[in-house]
């Protein structure tokens, strides 16, 4: 038998970070990219402000899909969009602005400059390719080429893939009853590893420091607003440019957004880089202790709870995410195994009270308790919440 919440409409609602706003459904008129228009819907209920209102019905991008054959892992693919959405908000108001998936830049002009440049006799034949099929032929490609100078190892270390993928984000302007596009956001991921395969068919990989990643994130950022500017649509649109850093592929954590700019309307000029300070640790880990060790702490000494109160515990892990150096958002895994559904309710209600006990008023902290069967409970505790929300599933 499936499971299901205990309490349906308060479910709904676990993403939330504040009540939601349920006004009424309102039909507007969308100016698309190609200058014509269209009737769309803007939904009646905004489930958080941390949230933006989605143009319906929900137009696909133009670029769908494209980003899970580039990055590393479904961590990195889901931070990469969501951690996009945030950094957008700081220019973009969730008040004024509606979200729409990028409908300008295609899944072949990203895919084109996601490749490596072309030289000598590569560039030749293509150049010749081209000519023959009456075409116009643009060296699109956004990453080094291969030089073809030193062995294949010596060039991929010298000349490694920076830009793994880039993402467009469209943010709608409503005026009476029209909705037009006043603010894009490009995404553009970059690898902190670049892997390749050596001349006897083993893999390697070659690690690309902080420094070089935004050295080259900056310089390929030049290039696309350029490009970006010459799009149908784009001409004067303000543009945020973001850079992210994707993990390796074994990593247990997603990467992190690292630095941003912001083109004014009109112009082909970059602002001011910002550096955004997130990072995402896995608890317990050598590297949380390190780097935050009383956050660390906190966590083993609520780990150790659990363990010393119950037999059937298996394990307690935990994904920190931190803004500006404060733990922001702790999301908390549980796995044991259950005899009854009284073990259940009674297990929820002891982790809830070390919940409250061990982790600041000012954090979001989410629990997640799971058994064999699937999800058994969530535990929400909200910025200044005097209780948390709790759902056991039956």
């Amino acid at each position: 038998m499936k499971k299901r919440l205990v309490m349906v409409l308060t479910g709904l609602l676990f993403l939330t970070a504040c009540a939601p706003n349920f006004g009424e459904q309102e039909e507007i008129v969308q100016e698309t990219e190609d200058e014509s228009t269209e009737t769309a819907i803007i939904p009646k209920y905004n489930i958080s402000d941390s949230y933006y209102k989605m143009v319906l019905p929900f137009k696909q991008g133009e670029a769908r899909g494209l980003v899970s054959e580039q990055l590393n892992t479904r961590l990195d693919i889901d931070e990469f969009e969501t951690g996009l959405m945030r950094i957008a908000q700081d220019t973009f108001s969730t008040d004024e602005y509606l979200y729409q998936e990028g409908q300008y830049l295609t899944s072949e002009v990203i895919t084109s400059w996601l490749k490596r440049k072309l030289t000598g006799d590569a560039l030749k034949q293509a150049q010749a390719e081209a000519k023959e099929n009456d075409e116009k032929f643009v060296d699109l490609g956004l990453n080094p080429a291969l030089t073809g100078e030193g062995g294949l190892e010596q060039q991929n270390a010298n000349n490694p893939i920076y830009l793994a993928h880039m993402l467009e984000h469209n943010y709608l302007i409503q005026e009476g009853n029209t909705a037009k596009l006043g603010g894009v956001v490009i995404g553009l991921a970059m690898n902190s590893v670049h892997y390749f395969n050596q001349e006897d068919g083993y893999a390697r990989e070659h690690k690309i420091s902080r420094s070089e990643i935004l050295s080259k994130g900056k310089e390929i950022a030049q290039e696309i607003i350029t490009r970006v500017r010459n799009t149908s649509g784009l001409e004067n649109v303000p543009i945020v440019i973001a850079l992210y850093e994707q993990e390796k592929k074994s990593s247990i954590v997603p990467g992190n957004f690292i630095a941003k700019t912001t083109v004014k309307q009109g112009t082909n000029n970059l602002g001011k880089w910002e550096d955004i300070k997130e990072d995402y640790y896995f608890f317990p880990s050598p590297e949380a202790t390190e780097d935050y060790r009383d956050d660390a702490q906190m966590f083993n000494r609520f780990k150790q709870d659990i363990e010393d109160f119950f037999p059937n515990y298996t394990g307690v892990i935990g994904k920190a995410f931190y803004r500006n150096e404060e733990l922001n958002y702790l999301d908390i895994e549980i796995p044991m195994q259950f005899y009854g559904k009284a073990e259940v309710v009674a297990f929820t209600q002891f982790v809830t009270g070390k919940i409250m006990e061990y982790f600041p008023d000012y954090m979001n902290v989410e629990v997640n308790i799971m058994s064999t069967s699937g999800q058994e409970a969530l535990i929400l505790k909200e910025p200044n919440q005097e209780e948390p929300t709790v759902h056991i599933y039956k």
